[in-house]
């Protein structure tokens, strides 16, 4: 018989009327992730989700783990509608951790009113028959170190294990945004917080060779795969970035160098955007951080903009942003040593408050349009896949 799963999930549970909307996009989420594992199988009963598969019991819960609208993963013993059948489940599940010394309790829901016995009185048998058949277990029922949930429905299970899953929505059930893409730290935790609000993301790199190294390309893909783990196959466009930057640096005073360069990233990734059908921009922003983040030159970016940006860290500091780039895997690749455009031509004294009006002056001297084309000419393409 294939192991079984007990999924929870969050906010999916508040959507009303779309919940099955939700749940069905969960659903395909998680078949995608356990490709490969024999049987397969997923039940939606009674605001639960069900899930069997074939395989090791630490490798399906490994996949599980990367989808999101997964609160919790609970590995869950099947049994019959039969007490002695139970007390055996609920043996197995707690032999699956490390009881030795430590304290439970059994918690029992009984929806299926149809059991003779009530829940008290099925939690104490089973709760005896653990404490005779487990050496070193102790009773605590208000703060246990291990809660054994018994079932009671159209069949028994039970669970005393629930992996935590990265929550959030389903992804695929908010559209699809371009992902302003760096070698840095902030751009792959704001494409995975958008990921874990159902967005599908477009990653763009913008590539300077030969001032910035192959390497930092290469970086940008190593990113992608981590962010591929969540999310599944991605495409990752590079943007030959060269010799626009060469146009700005040559035109453009120096103080507004950065701006410049932003409003033409913004303006290429929109193109981008329209031929992948993306109804937004991401980048990892964050106030006041580095000197194209203050009020005035996000807003300077933001004038250049025909569709929404979203800079889902721009509340966090550093600290907050680097812890989440380890949880997620991408802190390590990130500070790997090879800088990006957006860190080499920074100028020395660049313009942290820049005018509306110098902005406009200073395009004035380029053809703008033909900079666009400039940066869509040879985008590059790179398919990412999903690594099992």
């Amino acid at each position: 018989m294939s192991n079984m799963y007990l999924i929870s999930f969050g906010e999916i549970a508040l959507k009303g009327e779309n919940r099955p909307f939700f749940e069905r996009i969960l659903i395909q989420r998680m078949k995608q992730a356990l490709k490969g594992f024999d049987n397969v199988r997923i039940q939606k009963t009674h605001g639960r989700i069900y899930c069997f598969a074939d395989g090791a019991r630490e490798d399906v819960i490994s996949r599980l783990k990367k989808v999101f609208g997964i609160v919790a993963i609970s590995p869950a013993y099947p049994c019959e509608l039969e007490m002695n059948s139970i007390k055996e489940a609920a043996l197995r599940a707690v032999k699956e951790v490390d009881y030795r010394g430590k304290t439970f309790k059994v918690e029992t829901r009984r929806p299926n009113k149809s059991f003779p016995l009530k829940s008290p009185d099925v939690s104490r048998e089973v709760g005896a028959y653990l404490l005779k058949n487990l050496e070193g277990l102790k009773v605590d029922v208000h703060h246990p170190d291990i809660e054994v949930d018994v079932e009671i429905r159209e069949r028994g299970f039970v669970y005393c294990r629930r992996i935590p899953g990265p929550g959030g929505l389903p992804l695929g059930c908010n559209g699809r945004a371009v992902l302003l893409l760096s070698g840095g730290i902030d751009s792959p935790v704001a494409g995975y917080m958008m990921m874990k609000r159902g967005v599908e993301i477009e990653p763009v790199y913008f590539h300077s060779f030969p001032f910035t190294s192959d390497r930092a390309k290469e970086k940008v893909i190593e990113l992608c795969k981590i962010l591929a783990e969540y999310s599944g196959n991605m495409r990752l466009h590079v943007v030959n970035f060269t010799d626009v930057l060469k146009e700005l640096g040559q035109k453009g005073p120096d103080e507004l160098l950065t701006i410049l360069m932003r409003r033409m990233m913004v303006r290429i990734s929109q193109e981008i955007a329209a031929r992948v059908g993306a109804k937004a921009l991401v980048t990892g922003e964050s106030v006041g951080q580095v000197a194209s983040q203050t009020m005035e030159a996000l807003s300077a970016t933001d004038e250049v903009a025909r569709m929404p940006i979203f800079r889902p860290v721009i509340g966090f500091d550093k600290v907050e942003i680097m812890e989440l780039a380890k949880k997620i895997g991408t802190y390590d690749i990130s500070i790997e040593p090879y800088a990006d455009c957006c860190t080499v031509f920074v100028p020395e004294h660049p313009r942290t408050r820049p005018e509306l009006d110098d902005v406009h002056e200073a395009e004035e001297k380029f053809d703008i349009e033909e900079l666009v084309r400039m940066g869509m000419r040879d985008v590059e393409l790179v398919d990412i896949k999903k690594v099992v």
